[in-house]
């Protein structure tokens, strides 16, 4: 099932028609509040279609939400009427997979939406040779003294492997979004969570940087 977050209603129709044409089961939700209430429901859809600006919020903070939950590795196209390159980063770095401006061709959005399911359907979440256990986490077996902060960290990134995580996102999940930090204090302790992950293991070096986005797990 596919669940479209869209307020314009001939959008909508037109996009749920195009995807249904295809054999794709659609809901469609015009609010923010509704597609938080169809989400925490059973059973989760297999990708996420949601529009930018939206009656009761902003599209983005859904996918910002997404990203720090239960539902980190729903695929999320977005849809907006913003097409600057700034907008397409912004989307891109709060989690979204793939980003369509408007106006836009259905046909190249269902292609998108058979693309972004076909790769989640082939790449269920790699472990990346770690194994957590509580607190405890080793690598390549190779058991990782790491500190909370550390810790907190490598979790996140371990819950969507090849995502890349913005700094923003980083500082939220690990230092909360209260706390007194800045970017740099997520290079630093990067960096220090690097050089233990390649004592553990010198010949990798899983955690890569995204110059001006963030940083991602990968194989």
């Amino acid at each position: 099932m596919i669940l479209l977050l869209e307020d314009d209603p001939a959008i909508a129709d037109t996009v749920a028609f195009a995807l249904r044409r295809e054999g794709f089961v659609v809901e469609h939700c015009a609010w923010l509040a509704e597609a938080r209430e169809r989400l925490r429901a059973a059973p989760a859809p297999e990708l996420l279609i949601l529009d930018i600006g939206l009656p009761d919020g902003h599209g983005l903070d859904l996918c910002r939400e997404l990203r720090n939950g239960p539902l980190s590795r729903l695929p999320v196209i977005v849809l907006s009427a913003r097409s600057e390159e700034m907008d397409r980063v912004l989307g891109l770095e709060l989690g979204a997979d793939d980003y369509l401006a408007k106006p836009f061709s259905p046909r190249e959005l269902v292609a998108r939406v058979r693309a972004l399911l076909r790769r989640a359907q082939a790449a269920p979440a790699p472990t990346l040779g770690f194994t957590v256990d509580g607190t405890r986490v080793s690598l390549d077996g190779v058991p990782l003294n790491l500190t909370k902060l550390e810790l907190g960290l490598l979790t996140h990134l371990l819950r969507a492997p090849q995502r890349i995580h913005s700094r923003d996102a980083l500082l939220d999940a690990v230092w909360g979004s209260s706390a007194e930090s800045t970017d740099r204090t997520v290079d630093t302790h990067i960096k220090t969570l690097r050089a233990k992950l390649r004592e553990a293991a010198p010949a990798r070096d899983p955690i890569k940087t995204h110059r001006g986005l963030g940083y991602s797990l990968e194989p």
